[in-house]
C-alpha cells in the first residue's frame, strides 16, 4: 500500500488513510455511501481528485470546522442584513 502520509491537525501529526478501503473505514458511517458513490462515479482523469478530497475529509480537523462554520455565520448575517 505504499508509505504513509500524515498531516497536521491541531498541532499533532496524525496518519491520513491513502487507499480507498481505509478512507471509508475513517469516514462516520453517514458519509460512508456518499463516498462510494463518488468514488464509483469518478474516472480515470478524476479518480485522484475524488480520493484527494475523501482523504482530507476523513482527517477530521476542528480548527477548520470552526473557521469554516464562522463563515457560514458571517455570511448569513450579511444576508439578514441585506
Amino acid at each position: 500500500m505504499g508509505e504513509s502520509l500524515k498531516t497536521f491537525v491541531g498541532g499533532t501529526e496524525v496518519d491520513v488513510p491513502n487507499s480507498i478501503p481505509a478512507i471509508r473505514a475513517a469516514l462516520p458511517e453517514e458519509r460512508r455511501e456518499e463516498f462510494d458513490r463518488a468514488i464509483n462515479e469518478a474516472g480515470v482523469h478524476e479518480i485522484q481528485a475524488v480520493m484527494r478530497h475523501w482523504m482530507l475529509e476523513s482527517v477530521p480537523d476542528p480548527e477548520a470546522e470552526q473557521i469554516l462554520d464562522r463563515l457560514a455565520q458571517d455570511e448569513a448575517e450579511r444576508r439578514s442584513v441585506a
